[in-house]
């Protein structure tokens, strides 16, 4: 009997399903079909299957580039979305980081530093088009950064745009600006009803004081009245100055302090308001200050009769000051730019150009005293930022940008004091470690440190903004935090005129303050720094410092008459005890900073386009063909 016939093939039957089974009947059933299989069937199978699977590694390495590839083409086609209709504000996909939990903070600029170091498909912020035709990048959190800006690696740190903020945040800003409108308010009502015409308010015993005779404060307020928008006060005080200032006086005046609070105010509102009065103004009192500049070296005398036209140094010296005679040069340049006539330009850069060549300086500071008579310095050997030196250095910088940052010698000599700075005249204190500028008297260093020097926080500030290196301003962060501790360390919330820094390990308190020293004149020098820094890096905290200062100048220094006083110890809040004086740079700079770091508009003297004065009188940056 023959066995049945074998077939060596296999056979494949489709079956109509005939509804669910369970996956232990379909394992069953598959494992007797395999058992059904001749033992070269079940041969075959399982050599093709290796084949397959040998095959599949071989090929793999091949074609694994080629799909990275194609996917990486499909991410690179993916566009950014734009919701046009949320007010036009840009509206970018989920950044990957942030999916993964992962959020990186910090500005566009420090953003895009971080983007060049990580992975280019990961991080790429822009598309091609976009950057062909010239259009704005979109950035960090929806910020703008225009092109030219976010392809230099080396830019400067420039003005942020920023979202349209919240309602509570405008109303915060608003408010703020409010209460710097009616502080400002306040001090006028003083004026106006003790002080009219002189010079400056005395708000406890509702009198005044003169200096020049000249309406200083009204003067110095007058552009600070226009930023404000304070239309009727404004009003009031042009008609003053257009009826009643006249500087047909036998009277003398500081060249130094004239020049910034009455030539700069009239300058200033002149630009502001386009009203020819305040230039005619301008052009006859500076005509009256050009005798201070006979004197055999062209480094002019301190004081002028501008009645007599005679000029002469202080009764008891032959010096003038560095301060007096290099802050004065922004008025007067500016002064040969709207009338044509060289003169007053000359005799300003000619006093520059000999302080440039002058032996006597230490890696580029300057002593506080030069000679009238002989052209060069005296008590060389000492050296400050303080009184008699400070604006010596941030007209340096000023000019420069003022020129069209033409003049080299003025960069060179500003860099070099900014190096001369860091290397003989900065030390921490003990127990925060703030960073403070002392003072340095024969190679001797002593930690005391003038309000003065808080304008160098904004100064630095505003030369990184025009392309200085950017440790300056980490330095400006660091000396804005200690000018801030010089007022949170007091008892009232306000600086001192003078502060000696501990630097001993076993301090208690960083900040000492001599008898002599505590007083406070409602000086804006921090106010100035605070504004530059928060212009330029949108740090809300400069904004809460300087809201705590102004808290503070409304507890302990204002007058319910009408006006603010200066006080004698900013270390008694029982007792402060006014000294009687309303300083003509409170309205004219102290409430105008208050007002320009509450605004979040920065066309509100735009920076590209002015230049403030040290007495905060904004002047036109000169344009290129000038």
């Amino acid at each position: 009997m023959l066995p049945p016939s074998r077939r060596d093939f296999v056979s494949l039957a489709l079956a109509e399903s005939r509804g669910y089974t369970n996956g232990k009947q379909r394992r069953q059933s598959c494992w007797r079909k395999w058992k059904q299989l001749s033992r070269l069937q079940r041969s075959i199978v399982l050599f093709l299957l290796a084949l397959m699977l040998i095959g599949g590694f071989a090929l793999y390495p091949s074609l694994s580039p080629q799909w990275g590839v194609e996917e990486h083409k499909e991410q690179k086609k993916q566009p950014f979305i734009i919701d046009v209709k949320d007010q036009g504000r840009p509206v970018l996909p989920e950044p990957r980081s942030e999916r993964r939990g992962l959020r990186k903070r910090g500005p566009p600029a420090l953003q895009n530093r971080l983007q060049g170091r990580g992975n280019s498909s990961e991080v790429r912020l822009k598309n091609a088009q976009e950057e062909e035709e010239g259009k704005p990048l979109i950035s960090w959190h929806g910020a703008v950064i225009e092109a030219e800006q976010a392809t230099d690696p080396n830019a400067k740190e420039k003005e942020k745009a920023v979202e349209p903020e919240d309602p509570s945040v405008l109303q915060l800003e608003e408010s703020r600006l409010e209460a710097v409108r009616e502080a400002f308010r306040h001090a006028w009502k003083g004026y106006k009803e003790f002080a009219w015409g002189h010079d400056e308010l005395k708000p406890v015993s509702k009198s005044y004081t003169e200096w020049f005779g000249l309406g200083l404060t009204l003067i110095d307020a007058l552009d600070t009245m226009w930023i404000l928008g304070l239309k009727k006060e404004f009003e009031e005080a042009r008609e003053w100055v257009a009826k009643e200032l006249t500087f047909n006086k036998n009277v003398d005046v500081n060249l130094f302090e004239s020049t910034i609070r009455i030539l700069g105010g009239l300058l200033s509102t002149y630009h502001l308001t386009g009203d020819a009065l305040f230039l005619e103004k301008a052009k006859d009192f500076g005509s009256r200050l050009m005798p201070a500049f006979s004197t055999p070296s062209k480094i002019p005398y301190s004081d002028v009769n501008i009645g007599k036209g005679t000029a002469h140094p202080p009764r008891w010296t032959s010096d003038s000051t560095m301060a007096e005679v290099t802050s004065i040069q922004l008025e007067f340049r500016e002064l040969s730019r709207l009338t044509g006539d060289p003169k007053y330009r000359e005799v300003v850069m000619e006093v520059m150009r000999r302080v440039h060549r002058l032996e006597g300086k230490h890696d580029g500071l300057v002593p506080m005293f030069i000679n009238t008579n002989s052209g060069q310095f005296t008590h060389v050997g000492v050296y400050t930022l303080g009184a008699r030196a400070d604006s010596y250095y941030e007209y340096l910088l000023k000019q420069w940008i003022q020129g069209g940052k033409k003049e080299t010698e003025l960069l060179e000599d500003y860099v070099q004091a900014v190096e001369g700075i860091q290397q003989n005249l900065l030390k921490r204190s003990s127990p925060l470690g703030l960073m403070f500028v002392g003072e340095l008297s024969h190679g001797h260093f002593s930690p005391k440190m003038d309000h003065l020097v808080c304008f160098l926080p904004g100064t630095l500030a505003l030369g990184v903004h025009h392309g200085l290196p950017a440790e300056h301003m980490e330095l400006a962060r660091q000396l804005m935090e200690t000018c801030h501790q010089m007022y949170v360390q007091m008892e009232t919330g306000l600086s001192p005129e003078i502060a000696h820094f501990n630097t001993q390990a076993d301090s208690i308190q960083d900040v000492d303050v001599k008898p002599a020293d505590r007083h406070n004149l409602l000086r804006p020098e921090t106010v100035e720094s605070l504004f530059y820094l928060y212009r330029f890096t949108k740090d809300r905290k400069y904004q809460t410092w300087g809201w705590e200062i102004l808290q503070s100048f409304n507890k302990y220094t204002r007058v319910d008459t009408g006006g603010y006083t200066s006080i004698n110890n900013v270390r008694d809040p029982t007792s402060p005890s006014p000294r009687d004086k309303m300083e003509s740079f409170f309205l004219g700079e102290t409430l105008k900073y208050f007002y320009l770091l509450f605004s979040d508009d920065s066309n509100i003297i735009n920076l590209d386009k002015y230049v403030f004065n040290t007495e905060a009188h904004p002047l036109p940056i000169w344009p290129q063909t000038d």
